[in-house]
This record gives C-alpha cells, structure tokens and sequence, in this order.
C-alpha cells in the first residue's frame, strides 16, 4: 500500500522517488507535521532498494511560502508557548533538538544518500528556502520568487544554506536585506543550479534525474558524501545551531512583539506589507505567474 502522509504525496516510477509537497490552497505553507513527513518520505525512497533519485516538489501555484503563520500565528502555539506567551526553554528544547527540530528533518535531504533535486516553482520563501537548498541540485522556474523575509523581522538563517551557496558579498547583503530573488537572479548568483521557463522546469528536472539515474548509485553516494563532508568540515552544524538559537531569541524581541501585535490587530497582510514597504518586494513587487501550476502527479515519462 502507498504510504499516506496529511501534507505531501509520495509516489515512485521506476527509480525515481516523488514528493509533492500537498497543501496548494495555501502555497504549500508548512505545518507542524510536514517536517516529519518530509523526514518519513526521504526515509522510504532511501529504504527502496529500486529509488536511485529523489524530487522534491510542491503542488499547486508555489513550491513552499514558508511557515505557515496565517491562524493569528498561532499554528505553533503548542512548541512555541505555554499559558499563551512565548516559552523561549521550550522552543530551545524542540528545535535544538536533532530528534524534534525541523532543521534536521530539512536535513535528511541532505543526508540522503541518493541524491535530491528540488523543483521549485511560485513562491519559495523563509522556511520554505531553507527547505529547497537542503537539496542537492535545485532548479527554479525563471518567474519563481526566493528569499528569506523573516531577515526583516522574527527570525534568522537556520539550516545555513544561504550562506554556504553563496560568497561573502552577496550571502551578506541577502543576509541583511532578505531582498526576493527571481529564479533568473538566483541562478546568476550561484544560489541555485538553474533557472528556466516554467513550461520546461518538470522536464528539465526529470531528464535531469533520469541522467543521474544512468550512473551507480555506490557512484553518486561517494560523490555527495564528499562534497557534504567539505562543507560540515567548514562548520555547516555549528552554524544551524547559532541560527536555531538566534531565530528562537528574535521572536521575543520587543520589536517582534510589537510586529505580533501589529498583526493580530490590523492582520497578517498588513504586517508584512509594513515590512516589505521599503524594499518593494514579496507582497509590494514581483510575483510569480499564477498561471503556472504544478500537478500533484508528475507527468509520466
């Protein structure tokens, strides 16, 4: 029987593993069970003695637009809080840990040891980056817009790939600004593998996999375990764990309180078009073409 998962949708053709990341009414955000079931997904190809590659994809207009906050930032009461206020020991306890945080259920692509390429479409912002450059390869529709607007307020890089894909100069402007960056300008950056028209991205991808597909897997294994191995010897863990801790102690902030409060009062839309204001993106810019929609089954080849 196919494994069922609440927020995403595995599936396999031939040595080629699928996740659709499965909320497309609301582009995909994540909630709390979907790290686990990214962790679950990731588990089952690399159990699958037929998978040689994993897709991971999002259904619908977007790839992933982050944490989901839409419920009065509330959806992550019950890690976050306790009597309804911010209970900083509890967040330390759940993201630091490598059993409870999401960063290392991110990090099981990494970890993989097949290899994964990211399809990434629409919006994939905040959470739903740093989830998309845990990948291997990660290819973007030329329109998709990528950034991390929680650089303007309640949070911080956690699984540090912004800043191990790029150099100094732009990791650090991107790192202060957290500007959306098309996938034209991401690719021209470094920060990902390619950008190309969305009406060529599955294909792009999936002839991408089959490729990959032709060489042995022992083969593909050594060569991502070195390379990961280069970067964790430059202090990849030490860096998402300054960045778990620095992102729990900006959402108590009085600024962030204040950005909260702003919310809950005036509405989520209205707090973030106030923080995006002066830089004129996410909300206040560029956006991705609505018209490009991924479907939940990939197209089969």
């Amino acid at each position: 029987m196919p494994a069922q998962f609440d927020t995403l949708v595995y599936s396999t053709e031939g040595p080629i593993a699928t996740i659709t990341l499965n909320r497309p009414d609301q582009l995909n955000t994540i909630v709390p069970p979907m790290p686990d079931e990214l962790e679950s997904a990731v588990s089952l190809a690399i159990r699958d003695a037929a998978v040689k590659v994993i897709v991971l994809r999002g259904a619908g207009r977007a790839f992933c637009a982050g944490f989901d906050f839409g419920d009065g930032f509330h959806t992550y009461d019950e890690v976050l809080t306790t009597d309804g206020k911010w209970d900083p020991g509890k967040e330390l306890i759940a993201n630091s840990s490598p059993f409870l945080g999401w960063v290392p259920k991110f990090m099981s692509l990494w970890n993989s040891p097949k290899p994964v390429i990211a399809q990434v479409h629409g919006w994939c912002v905040g959470g739903g980056s740093e989830m998309a450059l845990c990948a291997d390869i990660v290819i973007m529709s030329e329109d998709a817009q990528i950034g991390t607007p929680y650089s303007r307020m309640w949070g911080c890089h956690h699984a540090g790939m912004w800043i191990y894909r790029l150099g100094l100069a732009h990791a650090k402007e991107l790192a202060l600004t957290g500007r959306a960056l098309s996938g034209v300008e991401a690719k021209k950056l470094g920060l990902v593998n390619d950008a190309v028209p969305f009406d060529q991205l599955e294909d792009t991808v999936y002839s991408l996999a089959e490729r990959l597909c032709t060489i042995p897997l022992n083969q593909m294994t050594a060569m991502k375990t070195v390379v990961n191995q280069a970067y964790t010897n430059m202090g990849l863990g030490s860096t998402q764990l300054l960045g778990t801790m620095l992102d729990g102690m900006l959402r108590n902030t009085p600024e962030a309180l204040e950005f909260i409060e702003y919310a809950e009062r005036e509405g989520a839309h209205a707090a973030v078009a106030r923080r995006d204001g002066p830089f004129g993106d996410y909300s206040q810019g560029e956006k991705p073409n609505p018209k490009n929609v991924v479907d939940l089954e990939p197209r089969k080849r």
